[in-house]
């Protein structure tokens, strides 16, 4: 029956399933984008490449650590669905690809770490849901620069413009999004108040490596994401950011200046934009007719020409931008023109300081005139010209600037290094004690042995782990600070392995005995009545001394000849399967047979769970193991030697807290055990060996799985009579079938704890 049974409810249970897969919705119609596959493949130039699957479109940010030749991609708002946490395989230059989920902030983020086995150069493209990572040759660094000379040298044929690098950068009171051209294009700029800023250049191409969305919201400025695509034969830059704010462009050579702030919270000065937050749309003239010079009569009279402040305004209406982003080495003055011709230098210095509104005194040792025409430049550059080509030098103090000849600057710097060093040589000489806690202070001596003075010198107290330090006190201030920095908790880390196992058997032996006898004679009163055969006799031949034969007879336990034609029982025995005998026979005896089923079949599952786990010190091995130590004989011309063999389960590892609170671990994890029931000619038993090494990173409290062994054995056998087995339906009379299916999984799980994270990393 159970065969049949079998047959009618496999349909349907597959039939049921996939009504359920073809109606139920998808787990993750509503949920965050999952990561459902990551996938290894060679990639150009057998360099290796890392395609990962998910089930949206990806936002990430990637970022390279050189040193320990790593890239980091995060993917926010992604989970893990369905695809591997780790990929142990090499292919080219990734040597394995780990891939955690954590939460930030309230939001879902999903961390790819690809590990490089030598440098190469990487490039990330988005395709659809699709995130692809390659490698070719060449130092670290990311593909779009060779991308760009590509590129470029394909637009000089097309005469298109071509967007070489999306920049951000986080500032005070603004973000800034700097987009470099390889020429200059003419551009839109859009405010919308629902939250959202579009840059549109006109007649641009994009390569496919910046086609892409940056999520920058962790850096906490008022931008959010950054996407960037093609639209036609242009190319548009969309900003998500906060609706408090607006933003502005401004154009720096090849370069597009993109600034968020918030109105009113820059400068007008820095920004060119007026107390409305509005951009100035004409241009400001300080001449000798301006009121403002009204105060400033030798300025009129000694002076030809003018000065002008003048605003940057962008190649279509609408888009203005702050003039103080950006500039050359540091200038962000207000841009003015100068135009002057033997020009008092008080009156120039006076009139900066007018348009820069900042306090300038000039020393009475400053004298002469200048000319100069400058166009369009920041007016602190304008300053440093002047200053330099007249000799001068400035202090600046807060909003003061004091302006002097460059000797006199240099004979006030040189005094005061002389005043500095003689109040180091009167000061002082104090004594302090700084006990230290967790470092060694021999070691910690040489450390801040270089902060002292000529005066000073320090010393260790080894038995109470003290520095005893002599100097001035503003040298033992800095030494007492770097001591207290470094006299930090070390960090601890606990390392748990679960070594998971868990085997299923299943055996099953159907047999069959049957035979007989039969007798025609003249003895038995049934002669054939020919002369030849006059008597005729027929029984089994099959049975012999240890053929079972219980249940045969309901008299005896056992039957001396069952005279079985077909001997093909079930192991079966004490606690093991069962069996049935029937035996049947005429009234005289002439005619008997015997019948005797039997079978057998068995379950079982086992599972096996370890769990060492020790703690140690950051960068410092241990291992902790148990187990025993099994004898075996060992004959040599010597004689009988015994010899032990180590049968333990053993954890050994070396853990490494990292900067951002992960730990990198090289791993090594044993479990053997004695097999007793495959020995030796002499007995001895065998040992089965479970390993795992391996060196992975892992996120404080997270599990990862370092490895896993799957392994099934299945087997079925028939033994029959040659051509009555093979007879349909009746043939199962002349057979003995046997199957057997057995099932061993192996897993082992790594989880690394930061005992003492607060103190040791300070969060």
């Amino acid at each position: 029956m159970r065969p049949i049974l079998n047959r009618i409810y496999r349909p349907l249970s597959s039939l049921l399933l996939a009504s359920l897969l073809l109606f139920a919705p998808p787990a993750w119609a509503e949920s965050p984008p999952g990561v459902t596959e990551l996938r290894l493949t060679d990639g150009s130039n057998e360099m290796g490449a890392v395609i990962v699957e998910l089930t949206g479109v990806p936002t990430y940010t990637a970022r390279l650590e050189e040193a320990q030749k790593r890239l980091i991609i995060d993917l926010s708002g992604a989970v893990l669905r369905g695809a591997a946490e780790a990929l142990v395989e090499s292919r080219g230059v990734v040597g394995g690809v780990t891939a955690q989920t954590f939460e930030s902030n309230g939001k879902k983020t999903t961390r790819l770490s690809i590990s490089m086995l030598s440098e190469a150069r990487y490039g990330i493209s988005v395709e659809g849901t699709k995130l692809l990572v390659r490698f070719e040759k060449g130092p670290f660094g990311a593909l779009t620069a060779l991308d760009r000379r590509l590129e470029v040298a394909k637009k000089v044929a097309e005469d298109v413009t071509q967007v070489e690098d999306i920049q951000f950068e986080h500032k005070s009171h603004r973000d800034l999004v700097e987009i470099s051209l390889d020429s200059r294009a003419r551009f839109r700029l859009e405010n919308e108040s629902n939250g959202r800023s579009s840059l549109v250049i006109r007649g641009a191409t994009l390569p496919k490596a910046l086609r892409r969305t940056l999520d920058v919201g962790a850096y906490g400025g008022d931008v959010h994401a950054i996407s960037s695509f093609g639209r036609d034969e242009d190319v548009v830059f969309e900003v998500r950011r906060d609706t408090r704010v607006t933003s502005s462009v401004e154009r720096k050579g090849n370069k597009l200046l993109w600034t968020f702030y918030e109105p009113g919270s820059l400068h007008s000065s820095l920004t060119g934009l007026g107390r409305d937050g509005r951009a100035a749309r004409k241009s400001r003239t300080i001449s000798k007719d301006d009121n403002e010079l009204e105060d400033l009569p030798e300025i009129q009279s000694g002076m030809e020409g003018s000065i002008e402040a003048v605003t940057q305004q962008s190649d279509e209406a609408g888009a203005f931008g702050p003039s103080s982003l950006g500039q050359a080495r540091g200038y962000a003055g207000r841009r003015i023109d100068l135009d002057l011709k033997d020009a008092d230098i008080h009156n120039v210095l006076r009139l900066i300081g007018d348009v820069s509104r900042r306090n300038i005194v000039v020393a009475d040792d400053v004298s002469g005139s200048i000319t100069i025409r400058l166009r369009n430049v920041p007016w602190d550059q304008a300053l440093a010209v002047i200053l330099q080509s007249k000799k001068l030098g400035m202090v600046e103090q807060g909003n003061l600037i004091r302006i002097a000849p460059l000797s006199t600057l240099q004979k006030e710097r040189e005094l005061e290094i002389e005043r500095r060093k003689m109040e180091v040589e009167l000061a002082p000489i104090e004594t302090r004690l700084i006990p230290i806690s967790y470092a060694n202070a021999e070691e910690l001596r040489s450390r801040v042995g270089p902060l002292l003075s000529d005066r000073g010198s320090i010393t260790v107290d080894a038995r109470t782990n003290t520095l005893i330090a002599r100097d001035v006190s503003a040298a033992l201030n800095q030494v007492e600070e770097l001591s207290r920095a470094l006299d930090t908790q070390t960090p601890q880390v606990l390392v748990e392995a679960r070594i998971i196992e868990a085997t299923s058997t299943y055996i099953r032996d159907v047999g069959i005995q049957w035979g007989g006898s039969g007798t025609m004679s003249s003895t038995t009163g049934n002669p054939t009545g020919l002369a030849f055969p006059s008597a005729v006799g027929i029984a089994g031949g099959a049975s012999d001394g240890q053929t079972p034969t219980q249940g045969l007879s309901p008299f005896s336990p056992s039957v001396a000849n069952p005279n079985f034609a077909v001997n093909m029982p079930a192991a079966v025995g004490t606690g093991q399967g069962g069996a049935l005998g029937l035996t049947f026979g005429s009234l005289d005896n002439n005619v008997n047979l015997a019948l005797r089923l039997s079978a057998a079949e068995s379950s079982g599952m086992l599972r096996i769970l370890s769990s060492p786990r020790i703690l140690t010190m950051d960068n410092m091995e241990a291992s902790i193991s148990q187990g025993t130590m099994i004898p075996f004989s060992q004959v040599s011309a010597q004689g009988v030697q015994t010899v032990f063999q180590n049968a333990t389960l053993e954890l050994s590892v070396t853990p490494h807290v990292t900067a951002d609170g992960s730990v990198q671990m090289a791993v090594t994890i044993k479990r053997d055990e004695p097999d007793f029931n495959q020995t030796s000619a002499r007995g001895d038993p065998t040992i089965l060996k479970r390993e795992a090494s391996t060196q992975l990173l892992v996120m404080d409290g997270h599990t990862a799985v370092i490895g896993g062994i799957f392994v099934r054995n299945t087997g079925r056998n028939v033994d029959q009579v040659p051509f009555f087995g093979d007879i349909p339906i009746l043939g199962l009379l002349f057979q003995r079938r046997r199957a057997s299916d057995t099932r061993g999984e192996l897993v082992i799980f790594i989880t690394p704890r930061i005992v003492n994270r607060a103190e040791a990393l300070g969060r």
